[in-house]
C-alpha cells in the first residue's frame, strides 16, 4: 500500500533521509521545513500521512496537528520527536496524533509506522464512505426515520422526521416526546412494545395530527437495532405520510360511489355530474330508466346533495295506491270530506313542505290527479279534499318512470302539458348491460352488505360466475343482480360463490356453461378483465377470480399483462 506523504522538519538531513526511505518503498513524498509551508501545502494538496517534528523554528508540530483536526482532514499525523518524554507524547496523543517516532529515525520504524497509518486511513476512508452513503440515504428517504435507544432517548433523525415531528438538534439526547398525536397514543404504544420485546412492530393508516396541527394519515414501522452480539440496543422507527394516498383513495371511493349509487363507468359519471348540477336548483326533474336501475336512489341523491338535505323527502309510489285514495294521500282532506274521514288529515305535499316530494311510476296517475298535480307545478298551490281553502306548496317535485311517457301522451293516457312540466330536466339512467364495468363494484358492495346481514364471510364470486355476470344482459338491472347475490348468499357455505349457489332461473336465462375444473381461471381475458374492473387492485381481482394473490401474480407474469396508464378524472 502506497500513499502521498508530507514530511515537516526543519533539519534538512532528516527530511532527506525520511524522503529517501519512503520513496524507496514506493511512496510519493513532499518535504517542507516550516509550519507556514506545511499549512500552504496542506491547503493545496491532499495527503495520506503527515510526519511532523514537534519543535520547529516558527511553531510546533502540535500546531499543525491542531490545524489538521480543525479542518476535519482524515490524514493520520505521526509526530517526530528528539525528546520522547511522557508529557510530550501524552499531549500529542491526546490531541489526536496517530503515533510518534523518536529521533534518530530508523528505517524499519518509519516504514512500519507508515504502513499502519495508511491501513488506518484506508479503513477510516471506507468507514467514512459508508457513513456518507448512509447519511445520503438517510436524508433522501421520504419517510421520517428516527432512532431511539432502550431508554426511549432520541439518538438521530432525518430531515423528513424534522418536518413531520418537529424535531430539532436540541431534542437529541432527550426522551422522545414529539411523535404525531393520535387519540389513543398509538405510536407511543408500539414504540414501547418494540423496546420491551425487541420485536418489529407496525401499524397502518392511523389518523393523527402532526406538531403543526395538520391532520395526517400516518403508517409506522419499528425495527430493533442489534449490536454485534445480537442484543437489542434500541429501535429505528419509520413514519410514512400516507395522507395523499388516503385522500386519493377517498376520492376514488367517491369516484365509484355517489351517495348510495354504485358505479364508476362513464355513463354513471355523467349521471353524477348532472345530479351535482341540479342538486341545489329548485326545478322539477324527471328520472327515466328501466326497472331496477336505481331511480329512487337518484331521487335521494338529488335531495341529499342539495340545499334541502335537512328538509323532508316524501316518497309516493303512484302504482301502489288505489286511485280512490291517491288524491287524499297527496293533498290531504278535511273531516267529513268522504265516508271514513273522521278527522282532518295532512297530505304528502304538506308533509314535504320545504323539502322534496318524489313520485315513483308517475305514468300511473289518473287523469284527475294529473290535472291537480299540474296545478301544483304551475301555481304552487292546492286544496285539500273537501275544502276550498288554498294551501301553498313549497315543495320540489321529482318524478320517475320506466315507461315511455311520450307514447302515453300520444295514447292520451298522460297529459301533454304535465309531461313537459315534469320533464324540465331529464336524468336518463343506463341499464346495467350498458355499464358492465360497474358489476365488480356492485358485487363487492352486495358482498359487504349481505355478509353483515347474514353474518357470513364470503369474499366474492368465482371466476366462472364473474364471467357469467359480465356476459348476462340483466333485464332486471341492478335489482336483479342484488336478488341473485342475496339468493347466493343464503345458499353459499364457502368463501366464494359458485354456480351451485346461483338461482336456477338465472343459470337458464344466462345460458352459461360450467368450465372444466382444470381450465378455470386460465383465461387471459378473464384475468385482464378482473384487473381492469378493479383498477388493478390485485387483492380484489384475485377474489373475483376465486384464486389467491400468488396465483394471480403468476398469471400476470405468464401472460405478460401490463397496466395501461390511468388518466383519472377526479
Amino acid at each position: 500500500m502506497t500513499g502521498k506523504i508530507l514530511i515537516l522538519d526543519d533539519e534538512e538531513s532528516i527530511r532527506f533521509t525520511l524522503s529517501r526511505f519512503l520513496r524507496a518503498a514506493g511512496h510519493t513524498v513532499v518535504t517542507v521545513s516550516s509550519c507556514g509551508d506545511a499549512l500552504a501545502k496542506i491547503s493545496e494538496e491532499g495527503f495520506d500521512v503527515v510526519f511532523a517534528d514537534i519543535i520547529l523554528e516558527d511553531g510546533t508540530g502540535i500546531d499543525i496537528l491542531r490545524e489538521i483536526k480543525a479542518r476535519g482532514l482524515a490524514c493520520p499525523v505521526i509526530m517526530i520527536t528528539g525528546d520522547p518524554g511522557i508529557e510530550t507524547v501524552t499531549d500529542a496523543i491526546h490531541l489526536g496524533a496517530f503515533d510518534y517516532i523518536p529521533k534518530p529515525v530508523k528505517q524499519e520504524a518509519l516504514l512500519n509506522a507508515t504502513r499502519l497509518a495508511l491501513s488506518y486511513k484506508a479503513a477510516n476512508d471506507e468507514k467514512e464512505r459508508y457513513r456518507s452513503n448512509l447519511e445520503a440515504i438517510f436524508r433522501s428517504v421520504r419517510e421520517a426515520i428516527l432512532s431511539v435507544n432502550n431508554a426511549s432517548v432520541l439518538i438521530e433523525f432525518n430531515e423528513a422526521a424534522s418536518e413531520m415531528c418537529g424535531f430539532s438538534q436540541a431534542d437529541i439526547g432527550n426522551p422522545v416526546s414529539l411523535l404525531p398525536r393520535t387519540s389513543d397514543d398509538r405510536f407511543e404504544t408500539i414504540l414501547a412494545e418494540a423496546l420491551t420485546s425487541g420485536q418489529p412492530r407496525e401499524v397502518d393508516r392511523v389518523e393523527c395530527r402532526a406538531v403543526n396541527g395538520v391532520r395526517k394519515v400516518v403508517s409506522a414501522r419499528i425495527y430493533p437495532l442489534l449490536n454485534t452480539q445480537g442484543q437489542s440496543t434500541g429501535v429505528v422507527m419509520m413514519l410514512r405520510d400516507d395522507t395523499h394516498v388516503s385522500n386519493l383513495e377517498m376520492k376514488l371511493r367517491e369516484y365509484g360511489q355517489f351517495h348510495r349509487i354504485i358505479g364508476k363507468s362513464e355513463p354513471m359519471q355523467k349521471v353524477y355530474a348532472l345530479i351535482k348540477t341540479l342538486a341545489s336548483v329548485q326545478t322539477t326533474a324527471l328520472i327515466t330508466g328501466e326497472s331496477g336501475t336505481g331511480k329512487e336512489l337518484v331521487a335521494e341523491a338529488l335531495h341529499m346533495a342539495g340545499d334541502l338535505s335537512d328538509k323532508p323527502l316524501v316518497k309516493v309510489n303512484c302504482s301502489a295506491l288505489p286511485e280512490s285514495l291517491l288524491e287524499s294521500e297527496l293533498f290531504g282532506h278535511v273531516k267529513g270530506a268522504f265516508t271514513g274521514a273522521i278527522k282532518d288529515s295532512e297530505g304528502r305535499f304538506q308533509k314535504a313542505n320545504g323539502g322534496t316530494i318524489f313520485f315513483d311510476e308517475i305514468g300511473d296517475l289518473s287523469p284527475m290527479v294529473q290535472l291537480k298535480l299540474l296545478r301544483v307545478l304551475e301555481e304552487r298551490e292546492f286544496e285539500r279534499v273537501g275544502s276550498s281553502a288554498t294551501v301553498k306548496a313549497n315543495v320540489r317535485v321529482i318524478a320517475a318512470t320506466n315507461k315511455n311517457l311520450l307514447e302515453q301522451v300520444s295514447q292520451g293516457t298522460l297529459r301533454e302539458d304535465l309531461y313537459y312540466r315534469l320533464k324540465v330536466v331529464e336524468i336518463k339512467l343506463p341499464p346495467l348491460r350498458a355499464r358492465t364495468e360497474d358489476i365488480p363494484l356492485l358485487v363487492d358492495h352486495f358482498c359487504e352488505r349481505f355478509n353483515a346481514k347474514f353474518k357470513k364471510n364470503i369474499k366474492s364470486v368465482s371466476s366462472d360466475v364473474f364471467q357469467a355476470f359480465l356476459k348476462y344482459s340483466w333485464p332486471g338491472n341492478v335489482r336483479e343482480l342484488e336478488h341473485t347475490m342475496e339468493h347466493a348468499f343464503v345458499l353459499c357455505n364457502k368463501s366464494v360463490i359458485t354456480y351451485d349457489d346461483l338461482p336456477a332461473d338465472f343459470m337458464k336465462l344466462a345460458g352459461v356453461r360450467r368450465s372444466r375444473p382444470e381450465a378455470q381461471n386460465d383465461d387471459e381475458g378473464a384475468v385482464l378483465a378482473a384487473l381492469n374492473t378493479t383498477d388493478w387492485n390485485k387483492a380484489k381481482a384475485a377474489r373475483l377470480l376465486g384464486i389467491d394473490r400468488v396465483t394471480l401474480y403468476r398469471k400476470i407474469k405468464r401472460y405478460g399483462l401490463v397496466r395501461e396508464p390511468l388518466d383519472m378524472k377526479l
